[in-house]
């Protein structure tokens, strides 16, 4: 008798959905009266001109058909044109690939740059699909507790280095970082950079936040070690668009040819709509971003003085450590707890393996008003 097919082995370990403990109970809410704040999104609408309803097809003939494989030509010129200038990237026309999100653009890089069995280094707290990515190029995720430890850059730079063996052949950095709301200061990234290019490491880094960087500036580490970067920039968060699923991945242009190949062979192009969307807030978008800054600067300072932790200095998330709420109980529970609140949080271990006790918040997920409510709701629970 055949075997009857059975799951991959590295599939089988990804985490699946970040919320699947609970999602039912989540499911079971009255809507009125739920606090978001679990998801990573905007209560805002895109800018006028930007939205699929201002785009006709008499203004873009074959809006609804393939574009390249690269990205609509109009955009790319736009991208390349942005990181040349904004990011001081030295990319040349070659090196941009419009990508399905962030997600699609980090996916196409790791399809490309691992073998089964290396490892790539994250830097944790991380963005929770970074790990699945990873993993799902058949790759290692190696979770080194770096933001912890920023403030004291020997010791940031030494936790890398013990991750580092013989397997590695990447480290991911993300600034504005997603969960902590931390900004890596310029000279740590060079530091970073450096110890790349000492152990022969690509370097995945992921600024989709860096329009949003409160306290400090953001700085593309890609400056420092150009040949072994790729950095991946949406317009889902930088813009308010989650939804049309469309970002854009840069890097050495010989390396970059190599990403095509795999994003060719997953998602083809990225939606030629969101692309057009992309393009008009590339060129166009900048009062929008200036009015969402302010917005989500004072709502994260709001939430974070309610709560009595430290306010964002980037990204549109808080990271709280609830360890003294749980008890005998788990992070899980303490979520389940938040729900009679209307509250839905983020659970740490998503984050990273050495942080059960923590729970995610995004103070942009609702107006501020609601984001508000909410915190004064938590900070009750958390007293």
């Amino acid at each position: 008798m055949p075997r009857p097919p059975t799951i991959c082995e590295a599939v089988n370990a990804m985490p699946g959905a970040v919320f699947s403990r609970i999602a039912h109970k989540v499911a079971a809410l009255d809507p009125a009266d739920v606090f978001p704040l679990h998801v990573g999104d905007t209560w805002m609408e895109p800018m006028v001109g930007a939205r699929m309803e201002d785009l006709k097809v008499a203004d873009h003939p074959g809006m609804h058909r393939y574009t390249s494989p690269q990205g609509h030509k109009a955009l790319v010129a736009a991208a390349l044109e942005k990181v040349n200038e904004v990011n001081r990237l030295p990319i040349e026309p070659g090196g941009v690939l419009v990508t399905a999100g962030a997600t699609g653009g980090l996916g196409a890089a790791m399809g490309m740059l691992a073998d089964p069995g290396e490892e790539v280094i994250i830097l944790a707290p991380f963005w929770p699909l970074i790990r699945g990515i990873v993993q799902s190029s058949k790759a290692v995720a190696v979770e080194a507790d770096f933001f912890p430890l920023i403030d004291d850059p020997d010791a940031a730079i030494q936790a890398v280095l013990d991750c580092v063996t013989e397997r590695t052949v990447a480290l991911y950095v993300s600034t504005p970082s997603n969960p902590t709301g931390r900004v890596i200061p310029e000279a740590l990234l060079v530091r970073l950079a450096e110890l790349a290019r000492a152990h022969n490491l690509w370097l995945l880094s992921d600024e989709i936040y860096e329009q949003y960087a409160y306290i400090g500036e953001h700085v593309s580490i890609g400056r420092f070690a150009p040949e072994r970067t790729f950095t991946a920039f949406s317009f889902s968060k930088a813009y308010g668009m989650t939804g049309n699923r469309t970002g854009y991945l840069v890097g050495p242009a010989d390396a970059i040819a190599q990403c095509r190949k795999v994003s060719t062979h997953t998602f083809y192009s990225a939606p030629t709509a969101g692309q057009l969307a992309g393009l008009s807030a590339l060129r166009d978008g900048q009062p929008w971003v200036d009015n969402a800054y302010a917005l989500y600067r004072g709502a994260g300072e709001v939430m974070a003085d309610i709560l009595g932790v430290a306010r964002p200095e980037g990204s549109t998330f808080l990271f709280l450590d609830v360890a003294h709420k749980l008890g005998d109980g788990d992070i899980w529970r303490f979520l389940e707890d938040c729900l009679e609140d209307g509250l839905v949080l983020a659970p740490g271990p998503a984050f990273g393996r050495a942080y059960s006790t923590y729970v995610r918040i995004c103070f942009t997920s609702a107006p501020p008003e609601r984001t508000a409510e909410a915190a004064r709701r938590l900070a009750v629970r958390l007293r």
